[in-house]
């Protein structure tokens, strides 16, 4: 279902890789590694549309991701750097406003029950700003379990997390598998993957 065919990057005069190809079916995950600066958040932004390879293609169902449109961003789940959750809001009122910005609705139980999964009960009504870096992650986090889409590219999604929360996210990505979904993710951790999880070394 993703397909990734001869992907080549650079930056300035450095290129950070090429030849890069891979393909996943339903269920099956990339876990991206590499030294800082070569190429990771590179690869998952190209991979997620948000930057052009200097050469190759990425295919999603077997057609460029250029051409498509509303499809792909209904399919797909991109997790940044930033944890994108304004501070003077609670966290509920961040996850029930984002929601609403990309017009899918959700009801203010289910972002209850999707912070209490997260670990944050009895924060869950806190202004961000309140919260440690760790629980910032995991509010934002939370909006997994909101939207399933059977696309994710998650970019460093255990930073600052305690290794409680890091088993939570492990969890969410392998149960995102099992139901079917595919996922591409960076970690600085060494991390213990499933059966249908690749390592992919870039840089090295």
């Amino acid at each position: 279902m993703l397909k990734a065919i001869n992907l080549e990057c650079t930056r300035g005069k450095r290129r950070l890789f090429h030849g890069l190809s891979f393909e996943l079916e339903a269920g099956a995950s990339v876990f991206v590694q590499g030294q800082n600066g070569s190429g990771k958040t590179s690869l998952l932004r190209i991979l997620a549309g948000l930057s052009p390879p200097c050469t190759g293609t990425v295919c999603w169902k077997g057609n460029p991701i250029q051409k498509l449109e509303h499809e792909w961003r209904r399919d797909l789940f991109y997790y940044g750097h930033l944890v994108g959750l304004k501070d003077d809001l609670t966290a509920t009122e961040n996850l029930v406003y984002a929601a609403a910005l990309t017009n899918e609705p959700v009801s203010h139980a289910a972002v209850v029950e999707a912070l209490h999964q997260s670990g944050l009960q009895g924060r869950e009504h806190l202004p961000v700003r309140a919260l440690s870096q760790g629980q910032k992650r995991r509010a934002s986090l939370a909006r997994l379990l909101l939207h399933r889409r059977p696309l994710w590219i998650l970019d460093e999604p255990l930073t600052t997390l305690d290794d409680k929360a890091t088993q939570w996210v492990i969890r969410m990505i392998s149960d995102h598998l099992r139901e079917g979904g595919i996922a591409v993710w960076t970690s600085h951790l060494d991390m213990t993957l499933s059966a249908t999880t690749r390592t992919l070394r870039i840089g090295l």
